[in-house]
C-alpha cells in the first residue's frame, strides 16, 4: 500500500478551510456566545461585568408582558401567513405553469418584489393601507363596504402585517414550487387525461400529491422565516405597531438590545435562545407531518405511476 504525503492527505480540508472558518466565526460562535450570555445575569458587554449566573433573564423574559405579546403575535403570525401564502402560491404556480398567454408577463409580475427594495414596496404599502386615501379602503367603500383603520387604529395593525407579509413571501415560494411542477413527467397528466379525468381531480390526485415534498419544503422554509418576523413592522408603523401591540419575538430582542437604556442584553440573548428552540421545535413537528403525510399518499403516487408505465 502506497503511502499518501502528508499535504495530500490534508488537501481536501485546505479547500474547506475558508468555508469552516466563515461558519465558525458567523454561525457557531454568535451561537454559543448567546447561549453564554443569556445565563449571566445583569450582563455588561463593554465591560464583560455580571451579577450572576443562573435563569434570572429567562424568568424575566417569561414574566414581561411584551414578551408574552410578542410570542402570541408571532405565533398568529406564522399560523396565518404560511397556510395561506402556500395555498395562493400552489395556485399561482400551477397557473403559471400552464401554457397561457402573456406567461412572461404575469411570471415578471409575481417575481418582482424579489428584485425591489423591500423598504420602498413597504412604503407603497403603506400608501395603499392609508385610512383616507389608501386604494384598499377606496375599493371597499365602491363596494359599500365599511374602512379598515389599517394604520390608524391598533385594531387594523395586524391585518395589514399579515396581508404585506403573505404578498412579500409569494415571489421565492412561486419559484420553489414551480421547480416542483416543472419536474413532474408529464405522461402523469396524459394517463390522467386518458382516463377522462377532470381537471380538478387531475390536480388534487396528481398533482398535489407529487408536488407534496416541495409543499412541505416552501412550509418549513417560509415557517422559519416567518418566525424571524422584524422589517415589516418600519415601513408600515414605524415600529410595533400605532399602540406597541405589535411586538413580535425579533423585535422584542431587537427592542431589550437597542432601545432600551441601558440595554438589557441578558434579556435579549435569552428571548434569542428562546426563539432558536421554538424554531427548532416547530421545524421537528413538521418533519413529522412530512413522514406521516408522505405514508398517507404513497397509495395515490403509486396509482398514478402505473397509469404512466402503462403509457410507455
Amino acid at each position: 500500500m502506497i503511502k499518501r504525503p502528508f499535504y495530500e492527505r490534508i488537501k481536501p480540508l485546505l479547500y474547506l478551510l475558508p468555508f469552516i472558518i466563515s461558519v465558525t466565526l458567523f454561525t457557531l460562535y454568535p451561537i454559543v456566545n448567546v447561549i453564554r450570555m443569556s445565563f449571566l445575569e445583569g450582563y455588561k458587554y463593554l465591560t464583560g461585568e455580571y451579577t450572576g449566573v443562573g435563569f434570572g433573564n429567562y424568568q424575566k423574559v417569561f414574566a414581561d408582558p411584551y414578551f408574552r405579546q410578542a410570542l402570541s403575535n408571532t405565533f398568529k403570525y406564522v399560523l396565518i401567513v404560511v397556510p395561506i401564502s402556500t395555498v395562493i402560491a400552489v395556485v399561482l404556480a400551477n397557473l403559471l405553469n400552464q401554457k397561457i398567454r402573456f406567461q412572461s408577463f404575469f411570471q415578471t409580475a409575481y417575481f418582482l418584489p424579489m428584485v425591489t427594495s423591500s423598504l420602498a414596496v413597504g412604503l407603497a404599502w403603506r400608501f395603499m393601507f392609508n385610512d383616507k386615501v389608501g386604494i384598499l379602503n377606496y375599493v371597499m367603500n365602491l363596494m359599500h363596504m365599511d374602512s379598515i383603520p389599517f394604520l390608524g387604529k391598533s385594531a387594523g395593525n395586524f391585518l395589514a402585517v399579515a396581508i404585506f407579509g403573505i404578498w412579500s413571501i409569494l415571489p421565492n415560494t412561486i419559484i420553489l414550487l414551480l421547480s416542483g411542477l416543472q419536474n413532474i413527467d408529464p405522461l402523469y397528466y396524459t394517463a390522467a387525461k386518458v382516463d377522462g379525468a377532470k381537471t380538478l381531480r387531475i390536480f388534487f390526485r396528481i398533482t398535489v400529491p407529487l408536488l407534496a415534498p416541495t409543499i412541505m419544503l416552501v412550509v418549513i422554509i417560509n415557517s422559519i422565516s416567518t418566525f424571524k418576523m422584524y422589517h415589516e413592522l418600519f415601513p408600515l408603523f414605524g415600529g410595533p405597531g400605532v399602540a406597541y401591540n405589535l411586538f413580535t419575538v425579533v423585535y422584542y430582542i431587537y427592542y431589550e438590545f437597542r432601545v432600551l437604556t441601558p440595554p438589557k442584553y441578558g434579556l435579549a440573548a435569552a428571548a434569542a435562545v428562546l426563539l432558536l428552540i421554538t424554531v427548532f421545535i416547530f421545524t421537528m413537528l413538521q418533519r413529522a407531518v412530512q413522514a406521516w403525510s408522505r405514508k398517507e399518499r404513497g397509495e395515490d403516487v403509486k396509482q398514478v405511476k402505473r397509469h404512466r408505465d402503462a403509457l410507455r
